[in-house]
């Protein structure tokens, strides 16, 4: 019996099936996306970084549907041996700023590394958590946090029946197949795992690099885990001599329950999490302030007193660094820089199978106003760019949030103005390439409308954790009010009344 395969047909017919080596590269057309076992080309684009120019290739898994970015710096194709790092996604270190880990430091090595060396790749997986997913990973921060640190995030994973490692590197063989890559790589990683996944997928492997920080007192118990628990290659925790911080309150932990009167969204956990500072610029209570300035007013740049008896100090980063130098045993350089401390809340939604964040501060009282920005994701901001606008709006969000004391972050994740990553990558290529001449010529050439986000799904959340009718609403600028009929409307639909608008450009003053 003659098999399809003997066919004299057969093998032109596979040529014209499949994309050939090094595809994604050069295109046969602007529409030509190049597909290989389940990852789909979408998109590249150029992304000013702080250390040289990068070309973004995005890449999309079709079974599971998570995005990849293959991050490119210099000529990719050569035989010489090339420098990659797998870096896996983390939104609470790349997005809200969160120092309870090293992701984000470990990030921007890389990069800095690979610019250096003037050639690399840095993959970026969407695996948050060590591929469980945010609701998960929150449930562990939630579980060791409840413990008092008794617990490791491997003894959390363990206790709601996960595997210490979720993640797979698939894809991997399959980008470099449409990049055109065969050189072999040099590794950043501490982690044996990520190698082994490598060679199991035939490619060559040079050799590794570690890639370590230093501890701080906000990470130290999760690297300390990593290090005895989770496989890694890790000196450090274990020599430190920082000292662990702990939330500022208890942490109880909760099973999963749906919302009384939204039962789409399952409330996952809440637990602390500690955020950077911003502009330098610590939070003390009029005690705290009234230390400080006694002994050590020259670490002092500025102050303003805020409501409440509580007092916004901008420190001067040099001086602080030479005072715990010189005293390293002084408690108030911990508490110069101190983070500010935020609760955060996941939920997971069965309609559109993601996670919502919110983060709130402080507790409204009757009478308070809290201020409240919906801050939608842009996932090219998580990278050390030149210019980061998003990330400045969620930095300055933050500053208002604290320095008025109440208030709530609702993190919509949806690039795109909700149209999706996927959409936002294509955009910037059709714009950067000429395919469209405004972002608004190529929504319509994608087929989308101007904004496509759940603002019903963010108030109804919303409601959960400002109790009071009233909030005031931080915006970007007037001009985008006039384009979001669909936000003006479920305010009104959820009664939520806007005392005020706080736009991202002005400087308001608190009383």
């Amino acid at each position: 019996m003659t098999t399809l395969k003997n066919t004299p047909d057969f093998e032109a017919l596979i040529r014209q099936f499949h994309h050939a080596e090094g595809s994604a590269l050069a295109p046969l057309s602007p529409e030509d996306r190049p597909l290989h076992g389940q990852t789909l080309y979408l998109a590249s684009c150029e992304l000013e970084m702080r250390f040289g120019n990068f070309r973004a290739h995005i890449f999309q898994d079709i079974i599971d549907k998570h995005y990849l970015i293959a991050l490119a710096h210099g000529d990719i194709t050569s035989a010489e041996p090339l420098h990659i790092r797998m870096h896996s996604s983390c939104v609470t270190s790349e997005t809200l700023r969160g120092c309870d880990c090293d992701c984000v430091e470990q990030l921007e090595s890389a990069l800095e590394l690979i610019a250096k060396k003037r050639r690399g790749i840095l993959f970026y997986l969407m695996q948050e958590g060590r591929g469980v997913g945010y609701a998960a990973k929150a449930r562990d921060r939630m579980i060791v946090q409840a413990s008092g640190d008794r617990l490791t995030t491997f003894d959390a994973y363990a206790a709601m029946g996960l595997k210490k490692d979720h993640r797979h590197y698939d894809n991997i063989s399959q980008i470099c197949h449409l990049l055109g890559i065969r050189a072999p790589f040099n590794v950043l990683t501490n982690n044996p795992d990520k190698v082994a996944a490598l060679r199991a997928q035939g490619i060559p492997i040079a050799a590794t690099e570690p890639l370590e920080v230093e501890p701080s007192p906000f990470n130290l118990a999760y690297l300390t885990s990593k290090a005895t628990c989770g496989g890694h290659n890790l000196k450090r925790p274990t020599v430190s001599k920082v000292r662990r911080a702990a939330p500022p309150e208890p942490v109880d932990a909760f099973r999963p329950h749906a919302l009384a009167n939204a039962r789409r969204f399952i409330y996952a956990a809440s637990y602390f999490l500690p955020i950077k500072q911003v502009d330098d610029c610590a939070l003390l209570t009029g005690e705290q302030y009234q230390k400080i300035t006694d002994a050590h007013r020259a670490l002092i740049l500025e102050h303003t007193p805020l409501r409440d008896n509580r007092h916004l100090v901008k420190i001067s980063p040099a001086a602080l660094a030479a005072h715990r130098k010189a005293n390293p045993g002084d408690t108030v350089t911990d508490l110069l820089a101190a983070p500010y401390w935020f609760r955060t809340h996941v939920y997971y939604d069965i309609v559109t199978c993601q996670e919502h964040v919110v983060l709130t501060h402080g507790q409204p009282r009757a009478g308070d106003i809290p201020v409240v920005r919906l801050h939608s994701e842009a996932l090219f901001n998580r990278f050390p760019l030149r210019t980061a606008a998003n990330r400045d709006k969620m930095k300055q969000s933050v500053k208002h949030i604290i320095t008025y004391g109440c208030g709530a972050l609702l993190l919509i994740y949806n690039d795109g103005r909700g149209a999706g990553f996927g959409a936002y990558a294509t955009d910037l290529m059709m714009t950067q390439t000429g395919q469209a001449r405004t972002t608004d010529e190529s929504y319509r050439k994608l087929g989308i409308s101007y904004d496509s986000r759940d603002y019903d799904a963010a108030m109804l959340l919303l409601r959960q954790h400002i109790p009071n009718e009233k909030i005031q609403m931080v915006m970007n600028n007037p001009d985008s009010l006039v384009k979001k009929n669909e936000y003006i409307a479920a305010l009104k639909a959820h009664a939520i009344d806007v005392d005020r608008w706080i736009f991202l450009d002005e400087h308001p003053v608190y009383e």
